[in-house]
């Protein structure tokens, strides 16, 4: 069944255009509702939102929707996307559903399902609900339809579930941490967690308004991270997206690292306590990853690109850690999801039992140029059976020698082909990656 709505991260777009109405966001709550009461006796989920101004509106009509199909409701308020994949879980509910767009601008939303085993929610799920929303919307006899409370301590669960994912015999003590919120789901939260386990917090972008998420501050704009760090000489920062889920971190000189290095920096230390069965990344994962997890004697693989594919690969293959180079990272003795708190602290745990910096932790991954081309082609153009596309890439794959890699793959939701090269030198780099998007646009002229 071909998706009309929903996406890799559940259904998201401009408020106010079709997806993103208040009669389909109705009629969304009322499907995935009538779907869910097909499966369980006493239906029950969770919302929660981030905080954009349009969550009021959305949130009230899934709650209409739900409840009409005789769902009950339970709302949490503002709270990161995990914090409610762990609560639906935790609450032995029939699924958790999160109003946000991540690191989206506050003119778009978004709405995506966990199930209740803190999972995202199943295709074949998700192509239920689908099919569900062809049917005319109805309402339950007054008897059966849902009801709804507020979960008073939602925030506190969380936090001390956080907090539950930190070594217990360590602390961060001695530590300032600078933590940037982006002014979304995390704000209330993400302070006290690590504030509660010891360390001195300088919070930044936690003042939401509505209209400000993600709005200069967060892991998508680390401009704000530097500057507090270096202005309040912390030792660390970290930095989150609207709904929590992403992470980045910056050392007391300000220096960024990305989900790749992050993620080094906790498979290396996790490696040098045990085997590490496996990491999962995506087709975008920096190629010096992928040689460094090689010398660990890791096995690595890659997923499309997307969260949702690290997941899967990971528990295809039943290993534990993987991620995105965008911060999105998967600790899965942890947690079902990604979770930017519970990852930073991750790494916490590393930089503190192995007594190193996290320049120390990364200072044998040495990052290759990644070069990335978007070149625009016809609606339904198939790069693979241009014979002059594939000499083109044979030819710069020759001239990396094995140092590198070339991958060309379609954009998913717009008219483009997107042309990657990575590898050492640089120039070598630019020059095959400019060579192969030549040729493809003149395959694409006709």
């Amino acid at each position: 069944m071909t998706r009309r709505y929903f996406g890799t991260d559940g259904v998201r777009g401009t408020v106010g255009q079709s997806p993103m109405t208040p009669d389909f966001v109705l009629r969304l709550g009322y499907a995935a509702g009538k779907v869910l009461a097909g499966k369980a006796s006493h239906p029950a989920v969770l919302i929660g939102k981030d905080t954009r101004i349009s969550g009021y509106m959305i949130e009230a009509a899934l709650e209409a929707g739900f409840s009409a199909a005789g769902v009950d409701v339970l709302l949490c308020g503002p709270l990161p996307t995990p914090g409610v994949a762990y609560l639906a879980r935790a609450l032995r509910l029939s699924a958790g559903v999160v109003i946000s767009a991540s690191h989206n601008p506050y003119a778009d939303n978004g709405i995506k399902f966990f199930s209740g085993d803190g999972y995202k929610l199943p295709d074949v799920v998700e192509a239920d609900i689908e099919r569900a929303l062809d049917a005319p919307i109805g309402c339950n006899a007054s008897a059966t339809l849902g009801k709804a409370r507020r979960v008073e301590d939602a925030a506190g669960r969380y936090v001390e579930f956080c907090k539950n994912c930190f070594p217990a015999q360590l602390d961060l003590r001695g530590l300032r941490v600078v933590v940037d919120c982006a002014h979304g789901a995390a704000y209330s939260v993400a302070p006290n967690v690590f504030h509660e386990l010891g360390a001195e917090v300088v919070p930044i972008g936690v003042s939401p308004d509505g209209f400000n998420i993600n709005d200069m501050f967060g892991a998508s704009n680390p401009q704000q991270l530097e500057t507090a760090v270096r202005l309040h000489k912390a030792d660390l920062g970290i930095a989150l997206d609207g709904d929590g889920d992403r992470l980045l971190m910056a050392d007391a000189a300000g220096r960024l690292y990305d989900g790749d290095q992050l993620l080094y920096a906790i498979v290396k230390h996790r490696a040098a306590k045990g085997k590490v069965a496996g990491v999962a990344g995506t087709l975008m994962t920096n190629f010096a990853l992928e040689q460094a997890f090689a010398k660990l004697g890791v096995p690595f693989a890659r997923a499309r690109v997307g969260d949702r594919y690290v997941l899967e690969l990971l528990r295809e293959k039943g290993w534990l850690l993987g991620g995105e180079n965008s911060g999105h990272l998967l600790c899965l003795d942890k947690h079902t999801t990604g979770d930017g708190i519970v990852s930073a602290l991750q790494v916490l745990a590393a930089m503190r039992e192995s007594k190193k910096s996290l320049a120390e932790l990364t200072a044998d991954l040495v990052m290759v140029p990644q070069v990335l081309v978007n070149v625009t082609v016809p609606k339904g153009f198939d790069w693979t059976q241009h014979k002059a596309i594939g000499e083109a890439q044979a030819a710069a794959e020759k001239s990396l020698n094995g140092k590198g890699r070339v991958l060309l793959r379609p954009s998913g939701t717009e008219p483009l082909l997107r042309v990657m090269v990575e590898g050492e030198p640089k120039q070598v780099v630019e020059a095959a990656a400019n060579s192969i998007a030549a040729v493809v646009r003149r395959a694409a002229a006709g």
